[in-house]
């Protein structure tokens, strides 16, 4: 019996448990309690969440839609809600290698309304507010282990020991994980979770939909010259330099303080190993249309993260003995829309009040079910084959996406499906390689430098996050026959391809403590070989206003 078995794990108890503090686990905390205040009652509610703090692993453009806020906190713009920049303006650019083409504003990325912001201040503020109503929120814990009942029903979770050596041996500051239990957990991690992946394959949540797909979205925050400066322009890019078969695009949003949010989204369905989303997105800036913004500005912040694509054909089963999916766990992006936080907060309320129910004797109550009667439904519905028609290429899919629109109205007789992203990735010697330019240091950058821009920090000594399932596979197949595109999808530099010289040949390295916890490598790889887990609690990004 290994040591750290004979050490018990301090047990606490509630009546629900949340993972993960970001939009749609904090909306279900202030949610319950709303619920239980209103029946006269009280409900026990924990939230834990990995980031050293709430925020900082929370990545977004982002453009908020407060539809779910205006109904969860009617006067959040009292209470000082961060929502601080109205959207004044739309614009849509295609972007060829020279030039630039304003297009018409697709009516689903309208935002009058709306607002830009920082997700990460927003998060916190939500936090602030569900506190006050008695919710017990630890940052730095992270969910390491799913607890069962010998039923096989949830029960709650367990924390990651902290303390363990890379030989998986207890050290001298050896600390236990502990139990979070709960009568119902709700796992709001976001796009693949780590527990929500060990979820999906016990229950058999995706028997009966689509498999989920996928984006990688990298993005930077700049201080720029007052002088270009729009506070509340919403600018969009499709085109260069991504080619006709790859889908993605770019944003730019002007927040308050002479910020912008520049990012690139890349769908992982790409097949060319050679390319490189971190090498396009520096290369996007470079543009005679976009350049002019950062001249004279300074780089903030970097970050990264993978985002759910795949629409209402590839929401899961939610539900399962002792509790559920929300979010970006089970996947509520309205890709045409560019958001998916207030479709994420609805999803945590409509689980709330599911759960709610549960609680009190109603055991039908399902939050599937409550979704399905909310807006949340009927808006992905309507979008449904838009992101998978540029699978027949860029022109298509705009082509497509207007017919949908304006003469079906999301209402077409039928339906588009979804693939699985990583078996879409063709061998390295049947695609074109891509030359990239060398970065500028001064609007674009290396892998490196941008990763201290992310203020990540993983304790030295612990065990590596990032797992092959079968090590050989790296070099045997992802190597030789892919030329190992882990090291350009990576945003953070974390694999790397170096002589082996006792060896007589090539081996992977990980440089796990670069990681920024975009979970592309898990989605990505083509031989679904890359585990990726929780490390310690409070490892990863420390993303300021992201």
């Amino acid at each position: 019996m290994a040591e750290t078995d004979q050490i018990e794990r301090e047990r606490m108890e509630y009546d629900v448990v949340i993972v993960g503090a970001g939009p749609s686990g904090l909306a279900a905390a202030i949610r319950l309690k709303q619920i239980a205040a209103a029946a006269g009652g009280e409900v026990s509610v924990c939230v834990i969440e990995k980031g050293s703090e709430v925020g900082a692993h929370i990545l977004s453009g982002a453009v908020f839609e407060p539809r779910a806020l205006n109904e969860l906190i009617p006067d959040w713009k009292a209470r000082g809600a961060p929502l601080n920049t109205p959207a004044v303006e739309d614009r849509f650019l295609l972007l060829s290698a020279r030039k630039s083409y304003r297009l018409p504003t697709p009516p689903q990325m309208h935002n009058h309304g709306n607002y830009i912001i920082s997700l990460g201040n927003l998060c916190r503020w939500l936090a602030s507010q569900a506190e006050e109503l008695g919710v017990e929120i630890y940052p730095g814990f992270a969910a390491a282990e799913v607890l069962f009942a010998d039923d096989g029903a949830v029960v709650g979770v367990a924390t990651g020991d902290m303390g363990i050596g890379k030989d998986g041996q207890p050290t001298a500051s050896y600390t236990p994980g502990v139990e979070l239990r709960g009568r119902m957990t709700l796992f709001a991690e976001g796009a693949r979770g780590s527990l929500t992946k060990t979820l999906v394959a016990r229950f058999g949540l995706r028997d009966q939909c689509d498999p989920q797909t996928y984006a990688i979205g990298i993005k930077e925050l700049w201080e720029i010259d007052p002088a270009q400066h729009r506070p509340g322009l919403v600018l969009h890019t499709v085109g260069w330099p991504l080619d006709n078969r790859t889908y993605g695009g770019s944003f730019l949003y002007h927040l308050e303080g002479n910020q912008v949010s520049v990012g690139f989204v890349v769908g992982l369905d790409y097949d060319n190993p050679w390319l490189s989303p971190f090498e396009d997105f520096q290369r996007f800036k470079t543009h005679p249309a976009i350049r002019g913004f950062f001249e004279g500005g300074r780089r903030v912040a970097y970050g990264a993260r993978a985002l759910n694509e795949g629409g209402f054909q590839s929401i899961p089963g939610m539900d399962f003995p002792g509790g559920a999916l929300i979010g970006c766990a089970a996947g509520f992006v309205n890709v045409p829309k560019i958001k998916g936080s207030h479709t994420a907060m609805k999803s945590g309320m409509a689980a709330a009040e599911a759960v709610f129910a549960r609680l009190n004797g109603a055991e039908r109550a399902t939050v599937r079910g409550a979704l399905e009667q909310s807006w949340v439904w009927d808006e992905l519905y309507r979008v449904r084959n838009i992101r998978p028609s540029f699978r027949l290429g860029m022109w298509a899919g705009l082509a497509y996406s207007a017919l949908d629109t304006y003469l079906f109205r999301g209402k077409a007789p039928w339906t588009f499906h979804n693939h699985s992203d990583y078996d879409q990735i063709r061998r390295a010697d049947a695609m074109p390689p891509i030359r990239y330019p060398r970065p500028d240091g001064k609007i674009s950058f290396d892998r490196l430098t941008s990763v201290s821009f992310s203020f990540t920090n993983h304790e030295e000594g612990q065990p590596a996050h990032l797992k092959f399932r079968d090590p050989e596979k790296a070099i045997s197949i992802n190597y030789r026959l892919y030329d190992s595109p882990e090291q350009r999808y990576c945003p953070a530099g974390v694999y790397e391809i170096v002589d082996d010289v006792g060896a007589g040949g090539k081996r992977l390295q990980i440089n796990a403590q670069n990681c920024v916890h975009c979970k592309t490598c898990d989605i990505k790889d083509p031989e679904q070989n890359i585990d990726w887990v929780v490390p310690e609690g409070g490892g990863g990004p420390n993303y300021p206003n992201m």
